[in-house]
Formats: structure tokens, C-alpha cells, sequence
């Protein structure tokens, strides 16, 4: 599989060429970056060589740019990038409609499976008290993360009458009816992601730590090859799971 990345030489873009390296069905062809890198293109249209999947771990702000160079060339894609606008998540899902796309918040197999558990419980005890408290590296620029949201959306599925409070300031007397998220921003932490069930009596959590950025890249080829061959349509991790 010829693969493109999208935010090559970023963080996790550089450890997942390092992964798909010791790969024995997958090859980089191409790497994405504006800071023009020796080797790279500066835009996803300045590369038109042969290609058969994108896997983006770059900005949400080239959301628009990459969805249009996929579907012009009917590209799967692999959108590992968070912090979407509503709006950017619309031209995704539009995307959708002519290629498969696959998106997640959080590209572990173990976040998928925590959220599985997540919304197991949330279903089991519908009076508890629900807080989450996610803890990411001082670097992370979006707040709170796309898998405490996720982890979030999992409980609401089941439990719709609750709604977010974003970290609480000055008087913040807990209501009923609210899931709390709470951001914590430090040192070079990968993430780490606690979701509590609580009544007076006693709490339920659910904890998934990374220890390496690694887990991110792994998802993220298995999500590829996933999508390889797949129709048009948005895919995500419970599919990846189901298969």
C-alpha cells in the first residue's frame, strides 16, 4: 500500500513513517508539510504521483484543502487530526459520500474499547454522577481533548439528557444534569483519559493511560488497511473493531 502522510515531519507524523518503515505490505510515498522540509511537498495538490491511501496527522485548519485532493482523486483517507470546526466536520462527512474516511478522535484500539466500557456503565447506572478528567503534554493545543469529548458523546448516547460543562470556575455547584470535563495541561504526559461514576456511596472509574505515542501510529495503519477497499462512507473505530 503506497501511503501519503499528511504532517509529515509533525510529531506523530514522523513516528508513523518510522512504523510503516518496518511495514512489509506499506510504503511511504509522499509526506505533506507547510514548512517545506527537503523531500516533502508543501500541499497535498503538489503531489499527483501514485498513491492508494492518505493518512493525516496534521492540522484541522487543512481540513477543506485535503478533503477536495482526495475526492479530486479518489483517495481514501485516514483523518487522525482533532479539533475540527462544526463546519470542518461537515465537509468530512461530505467527503464521505465519495470516498471512505475514516475519523476518530483518538486513534488507539484501547481509547475504543474504553469508550465501549464508558457507555456499558453509563447505561448500568443512570442516576451516578459523571466527571472526566483528561491530562495531556503542555504542547497539545486543543481543549478539552478530542477523546474526552468522545469519551463524552459515549455516555450521552445512552444518557442524552446530560450536557458538558467545560471545567468549572468561581461558583460551581455540580448540577445533576451535567457530564464535567476537565483539561489538565503538563510536562510530557501522552495522554491520559479518567472517566468517574459516582454517587455518595461510591465511584466507578474508568482509566486509560499512553505510554507512547506509538499506539497512535499503530491505529492508525491498522485503520488504513481497514479502509483499503472499502466503500464510500465514514468509518470510525467501532467499525475497525467489528471487522
Amino acid at each position: 500500500m503506497q501511503v501519503i502522510i499528511n504532517g509529515i515531519d509533525g510529531a506523530m507524523g514522523t513516528i508513523l513513517a518510522g512504523v510503516i518503515e518496518k511495514t512489509d505490505d506499506m510504503e511511504v510515498v509522499a509526506g505533506i508539510t507547510p514548512t517545506g522540509a527537503p523531500g516533502t511537498f508543501l500541499t497535498p495538490d503538489a503531489y499527483q504521483g501514485p498513491a492508494d491511501m492518505v493518512i493525516d496527522f496534521s492540522h484541522h485548519d487543512g481540513t477543506v484543502a485535503l478533503m477536495d485532493y482526495c475526492v479530486s482523486r479518489g483517495l481514501p483517507a485516514v483523518v487522525c487530526t482533532t479539533g475540527q470546526t462544526e463546519e470542518e466536520m461537515a465537509y468530512i462527512a461530505k467527503a464521505a459520500e465519495s470516498i471512505p474516511v475514516f475519523k476518530s478522535a483518538n486513534m488507539s484500539v484501547g481509547v475504543a474499547i474504553t469508550a465501549k466500557l464508558v457507555k456499558e456503565v453509563a447505561a448500568k447506572f443512570s442516576d451516578y454522577e459523571v466527571e472526566i478528567v483528561e491530562i495531556h503534554h503542555n504542547r497539545k493545543v486543543d481543549a478539552p481533548s478530542g477523546t474526552a469529548l468522545m469519551l463524552a458523546d459515549a455516555v450521552r448516547e445512552v444518557r442524552p439528557d446530560l450536557h458538558y460543562n467545560m471545567g468549572r470556575s468561581g461558583i460551581a455547584k455540580r448540577e445533576p444534569d451535567e457530564i464535567g470535563i476537565n483539561a489538565v495541561r503538563m510536562g510530557n504526559i501522552v495522554g491520559t483519559h479518567e472517566v468517574m461514576f459516582g454517587t455518595n456511596t461510591q465511584t466507578i472509574k474508568i482509566t486509560h493511560e499512553a505510554h507512547d505515542r506509538a499506539l497512535f501510529a499503530d491505529g492508525a495503519v491498522a485503520a488504513a488497511r481497514f479502509l483499503a477497499g472499502q466503500p464510500a462512507g465514514m468509518y470510525n473505530m467501532d467499525d475497525l473493531l467489528a471487522d
